[in-house]
């Protein structure tokens, strides 16, 4: 077997925004949401289901996947590969997008339901290093009460999940959600389906939708053309912050600080600061 990589936009939709396998999407909510017995989400409808997308539209298109229950409570589950300028206010803005956009203009304002966002970061998004004990790889964000914590406002939830900070190997996985995201982040690393994923269907399931032999030939060339432009998208931001360093160099070199302070606070060897010293 030769599986995809699920962080790969495109695949993650095509995985988990399948509306003839929704017990992938199904599970995958009920692990990362924790809900359990009564609680869980039985069924889904998909209101963007997947279909290949033209490479025109990939220039510009998110692609996430988004589904509604029997409550009528709306899920959108993105995968994030890059941090950008201002992603935080992004997310909200997402969020709160597809809230209102639930009515229309003098219509109840009861007909609105909660909104739940599920963002897969291919970064780490919140700097926890000061809270040495917090190895927490998700987090769960909502409107509460300052001293009694008690949620008034309960229409609006986001979710992250930040791969980075998962750690574990596959014989330390012990929840669902440790397999799920083991999923997103070492699938395509993978040749045959783990012993872990053996004994639940719906993450057989998703590892056959992410071996690449069941797949169309439209749906490779989507696939590849997406991860061409997240590698480009890597490396402009690589190149931004390494010009960064050097733009930070030059200008304490101008101040007169020696290779050495200045090595220690750019994080440049002291051979590359040579270097720029003598352009």
């Amino acid at each position: 077997m030769q599986f995809v990589n699920p962080r790969n936009d495109v695949a993650f939709k095509k995985i988990f925004g399948d509306e003839n396998k929704t017990e992938i999407l199904i599970s995958f909510l009920n692990a990362v949401l924790d809900l359990r017995d009564d609680k869980e989400i039985q069924s889904v409808k998909m209101l963007n289901p997947y279909q290949t997308p033209r490479l025109k539209i990939l220039k510009t298109s998110i692609l996430d996947v988004r589904a509604t229950d029997k409550r009528g409570i709306t899920f959108i589950v993105e995968m994030q590969v890059a941090h950008v300028t201002g992603v935080k206010k992004r997310f909200l803005y997402y969020i709160t997008k597809a809230y209102n956009s639930q009515i229309n203009r003098g219509e109840d304002y009861p007909k609105l339901n909660q909104v739940i966002f599920i963002g897969i970061l291919d970064f780490n998004l919140f700097d926890r290093s000061k809270k040495v004990k917090d190895k927490r790889y998700i987090t769960r964000h909502q409107i509460l009460d300052t001293e009694t914590h008690e949620q008034e406002f309960k229409d609006l939830e986001l979710n992250f999940l930040e791969l980075p900070k998962f750690k574990k190997t596959e014989s330390e996985l012990v929840s669902m959600l440790d397999k799920w995201v083991f999923f997103i982040k070492h699938a395509d690393g993978l040749e045959v389906i783990p012993e872990y994923a053996m004994h639940d269907h719906a993450l057989q399931e998703a590892y056959k939708s992410a071996d690449q032999f069941g797949w169309s030939k439209e749906d490779l060339e989507a696939y590849d053309y997406r991860g061409i432009k997240m590698q480009d998208a890597r490396g402009a931001l690589q190149f931004a912050y390494q010009q960064g360093k050097v733009d930070t160099a030059h200008n304490l070199l101008n101040m007169g600080l020696s290779h050495e302070q200045i090595a220690q606070a750019t994080g440049l060897s002291i051979e590359e600061i040579g270097t720029l010293a003598n352009v």
